[in-house]
């Protein structure tokens, strides 16, 4: 870890109580966000071409910086973000990791209108996407093992649901992979079309095994996806009020923080954990 002690929580909703010398994006009382991406340099090459989610310096909330899990924390007002008063705190919290890592994941997938998404693991990233791809038209496979998160999936409006290991009924146009298993790459480029696009949307995941070159030929793609920029989570916010997204939560007071982590780890949660700090 780059800093210890580190307060975590990178996906924070409160409400701004001081201001710095020089603040003028909002004023004391505002509703905000605060995502995972929270400094970048701005001057770096990446930055300088518009991917400051490559940032050679970037910082992250509850990683480099104090998170969520406090009751106070400080952020630069450019990396703030005021919330759609159609979200509940409790509704907001997820948009601003799981869903905008989602958003980005979604769009460098390059699914289109009447194409068909395969979205593999269900947890608080893929049932907003899902969300967001049905608004704009696509049809959604949702791979996942668990027979809760596949009815949960049904009833939100997936056209089919299945184990990996599973063959769809039709080829997919594009695939996103949320779940951190290495294992699922050549099973997602197995139902993958010729030029299908495969994002890989974890942070972590585990050993890619060997696998045939033929399920990546014919111009397949496989590509990760890292961090997010500000750009990404003001249209998405955007986005989810207008759709309107509809976050499925479970709210946890902030003494349970520990039974929130295991539940997550043990697929007990079918939503979106948040923690409730503070009053």
């Amino acid at each position: 870890m780059p800093k210890l002690p580190v307060v975590p929580g990178h996906q924070i909703v409160g409400t701004i109580d001081a201001l710095g010398a020089g603040v003028r994006a909002f004023k004391i009382g505002r509703r905000v966000g605060v995502p995972w991406l929270y400094s970048t340099d701005g001057t770096c090459q990446f930055c300088r071409a518009g991917n400051e989610n490559l940032c050679e310096r970037a910082r992250f909330t509850g990683y480099h910086a104090d998170g969520g899990y406090a009751e106070y924390c400080v952020v630069d007002e450019k990396f703030a973000y005021p919330l759609p008063a159609a979200f509940s705190d409790e509704q907001a919290a997820p948009l601003l990791c799981a869903g905008v890592i989602g958003f980005r994941a979604y769009r460098m997938s390059g699914a289109q209108s009447g194409q068909r998404l395969g979205l593999y693991g269900f947890g608080a990233s893929a049932h907003l996407v899902l969300q967001l791809a049905r608004s704009q038209g696509c049809e959604v496979y949702v791979f996942t093992r668990g027979p809760g998160h596949r009815k949960l999936a049904e009833d939100m409006g997936a056209a089919w649901t299945g184990a990996a290991e599973d063959t769809p009924p039709h080829a997919l146009d594009a695939g996103i992979i949320f779940a951190p298993a290495g294992s699922l790459v050549p099973q997602a480029l197995r139902v993958l079309r010729k030029a299908g696009v495969l994002a890989l949307a974890g942070i972590t995941m585990s050993p890619i095994p060997a696998f045939d070159y033929g399920l990546l030929y014919h111009e397949r793609v496989v590509r990760s996806v890292a961090n997010s920029t500000r750009e990404d989570c003001r249209e998405f916010l955007r986005q989810a009020a207008e759709i309107p997204v509809r976050p499925r939560t479970q709210l946890y007071p902030l003494a349970d923080a520990n039974r929130a982590l295991q539940d997550l780890k043990h697929s007990r949660l079918e939503a979106a954990g948040v923690l409730q700090v503070g009053s």
